[in-house]
């Protein structure tokens, strides 16, 4: 067990994988709790969020499950209520909740749109809303926002709602950044490039080879300078250098995690 986030206190949205394998909440909340966090592993499905406190209890590690959409802002409410009688601060808290869909402005009806606003986006908004004050009682915390290159770069995908709301994540991101930059709290982005977690099979599969999964896979890592996609724990990895300590001087930034695939031309 390391200490690189020793006596913190970590919020994690979207603990749970969607399927299995390792998401990017499950192996980030895992690796917070290796360096030392009280880890509050939220999720919607809490079957899953167990799964991951399941892990993290056998390797010694100290974890909380709730239940919560974190777009409903009641629920937000009570999960850092919650929280905070559990352990009686937020140190670190890390958004990772979000849902694909595909569809372009056209295809795409009100009711996605309006959705995946609420999801991935409007959950952010939410739990800094509910998070910040405490933050601010406390002296100081760290919020890092799970956004992605779809923010910055076609990615070959047509999913108007993920490439808004990605985007959004990084305005959002930085205006947090800025306004609390005086009062010792960080807020950072990562952007995952191409990644190899449960999230991408069912919206993805369709869009890629015809429902192809393997094929799917494969297109993706050809995509990919590295010639392989990254995985959860390239994620995980960046999450808990924002969240250390040694990154005290950053905030407002965009760390791209894509093997350099933003860097291509084509």
């Amino acid at each position: 067990m390391g200490e690189r986030l020793k006596n913190k206190v970590a919020i994690v949205t979207g603990a749970g994988s969607v399927g299995p394998g390792w998401g990017n909440g499950k192996a980030t909340s895992v690796i917070f709790a290796r360096e030392g966090a009280k880890v509050f592993a939220t999720d919607l499905n809490l079957a899953a969020a167990e799964e991951t406190k399941s892990i993290i209890d056998k390797e010694g590690g100290t974890c909380t499950v709730h239940k919560v959409d974190v777009s409903k802002a009641d629920q937000v409410k009570a999960m850092v209520a919650h929280c905070l009688e559990t352990y009686g601060r937020i140190d670190i808290l890390h958004n990772n909740v979000g849902i694909v869909v595909v569809g372009g402005p056209v295809e795409t009806s009100e009711e996605t749109w309006d959705q995946v606003m609420a999801v991935n986006l409007k959950s952010m908004f939410l739990t800094c809303k509910y998070v910040l004050p405490q933050m601010e009682k406390q002296g100081g915390g760290v919020i890092i926002n799970i956004s992605s290159i779809a923010a910055i770069r076609y990615t070959g995908v047509p999913y108007i709602t993920y490439y808004t709301t990605k985007a959004g994540i990084l305005g959002f991101t930085q205006g947090i950044a800025l306004q609390y930059a005086g009062k010792n709290i960080r807020a950072n982005a990562i952007l995952p490039g191409l990644m190899h977690t449960p999230m991408i099979v069912e919206p993805l599969k369709g869009a890629y080879a015809a429902g192809d999964v393997e094929k799917m896979i494969d297109i993706r890592n050809k995509q990919c300078p590295t010639g392989k996609m990254g995985d959860a724990w390239d994620v995980a990895e960046a999450a808990l250098f924002l969240a250390s300590d040694e990154a005290k001087y950053v905030t407002g930034a965009q760390l791209v995690v894509d093997g350099g695939i933003t860097c291509k031309f084509a």
